[in-house]
């Protein structure tokens, strides 16, 4: 049984203890081999095995399947990407911008069909999400994003009136806000142990307590064994940064989240979320909340601190002033839950590209790499695979012409650089807050925090 060194997810608590899986112990080799146990190691090796039964498959995990942010996360399977559409416009075309949100509609609809289908137990549900707003500057991003939305052609966004936010959810604060159906609640944890049992099934090995310590073309070491491929890919998410060939492509961020006790049906109604809506603000450093299966609310957002070096250690899942501040958030987000009790609190690092854009590359022979999500990894993991799966099959499709493959990108910087913009741009986005909350937009402060980070 593995132990669970950082503070216990919710989600982890609510499925059996994890029993490892074989472990790699010698060398061995395989048509396709994915460092990486989470969703993008596990749907991509799903849609390399459906599409063609006879390629032999393995996936590599350090501790086990799901055990990073595909098993942490706030579990929403949301549209959200973390380029917008206009500036993904900017960069590209519209036409390829509308075709990118197009596709991450059609992934949110087949993570449902393969739950559906193969009895997947995930709690998902598609309530929808709402965002509220608190503030003028808040309003007017409600506003913004509803236009940008209709711009683009999509009417999957409505803008709400302060009335209709509190029906939905009891922000006594709300003064307006938005509502998309493009979002559905999951258990995380569930979801990608399910998927790990599925693409078992179907003859993807999984190798679990496996540490990948080098990658390169045709070649994986794992727990010091050789392993030969004929595609090697790389699925490490937020633990890319371990990877001397891939380092500065994105950073760990860590998110951290709370739970609270289970509420009684007199308190769910008080708060709300009758169609266990995910739920978040307008607020620049982001929040993010849902009403679990069990009827707790499960709430999470940033905060916590870029570590020098993308330094991932086990004690920063928990940082008890971030834990403080989210316990604080939600009280004041939804007042009625003052008092109520927190009994889970966790964290997680997930990974961010310096440009924003989640990506999908490869090589064309031996090699490819998939992720930089941005914490919106749920759905757009499914996207990333499902179009890796075409890449390395040799099928054009409409995916392979997305604008996340094989794009033009530039490394974070070096440190003590990358540690200095970072955190200065997390205290920014934190002072803009305060200033929006008082009426005001912003200052030289933050312009110039916003700027480190090209906001």
């Amino acid at each position: 049984m593995i132990s669970w060194k950082s503070p216990e997810s919710l989600w982890l608590s609510q499925i059996e203890k994890v029993q490892p899986r074989k472990t790699a112990d010698r060398d061995m080799h395989f048509d396709v081999a994915i460092a990486g146990g989470g969703y993008s190691g596990l749907w991509t090796a799903f849609y390399l095995k459906t599409v063609d039964p006879s390629l032999k498959i393995a996936i590599f995990d350090a501790k086990y399947a799901g055990f990073g942010a595909s098993g942490r996360n706030g579990g929403w399977a949301s549209t959200l990407f973390a380029s917008s559409l206009t500036s993904m416009a900017e960069r590209f075309s519209k036409s390829s911008a509308i075709n990118l949100y197009c596709e991450l509609h059609n992934s949110l609809t087949e993570i449902e069909k393969v739950i559906r289908a193969n009895d997947i137990d995930a709690d998902f549900h598609k309530g929808g999400t709402i965002t509220v707003a608190r503030n003028s500057s808040q309003l007017k991003r409600a506003e913004d994003t509803v236009n940008e939305y209709r711009n683009f052609g999509f009417d999957t966004y409505s803008l709400l009136e302060q009335s209709k936010v509190i029906e939905r959810i009891n922000v006594p604060s709300a003064i307006g806000g938005t509502y998309t159906t493009e979002c559905a609640r999951i258990q995380p944890a569930k979801l990608v142990r399910g998927l790990a049992n599925l693409v078992e099934e179907i003859g993807v090995e999984i190798y679990e307590k496996s540490l990948v310590s080098e990658l390169s073309k045709n070649y994986l070491k794992v727990n010091g064994n050789k392993v030969a491929a004929d595609v090697v890919v790389e699925a490490t998410e937020g633990y890319r940064c371990r990877i001397k060939s891939s380092r500065r492509r994105t950073i760990p961020i860590y998110s951290l989240m709370i739970a609270t006790r289970r509420l009684s049906k007199a308190e769910i109604e008080t708060v709300g979320l009758r169609d266990y809506e995910t739920f978040a603000d307008e607020r620049n450093l982001i929040i993010y909340g849902q009403r679990s299966n069990d009827d707790r609310i499960v709430f999470g957002g940033r905060g916590a601190p870029y570590h020098f070096g993308s330094e991932i250690l086990p004690k920063f899942d928990s940082e008890e002033s971030i834990f403080n501040l989210l316990e604080e958030t939600l009280y004041d987000l939804i007042p009625s839950l003052r008092g109520v009790e927190i009994e889970y609190k966790w964290g997680g690092a997930l990974a961010v590209p310096r440009d924003f854009l989640s990506f999908v590359e490869y090589d064309g022979k031996s090699y490819a790499r998939l992720g930089g999500y941005v914490g919106d990894g749920v759905t757009t993991s499914n996207l990333a695979a499902r179009t890796l799966a075409d890449l390395i099959l040799g099928r054009s499709s409409s995916l392979t012409s997305l604008p996340i493959v094989n794009p033009q990108r530039r490394n974070w910087e070096i440190e003590p650089l990358r540690s200095i913009g970072i955190n200065l741009g997390i205290a920014g986005t934190m002072r803009k807050d305060k200033l929006e909350n008082q009426g005001q937009d912003g200052d030289l402060v933050t312009k110039f925090t916003d700027s480190l980070m090209n906001y």
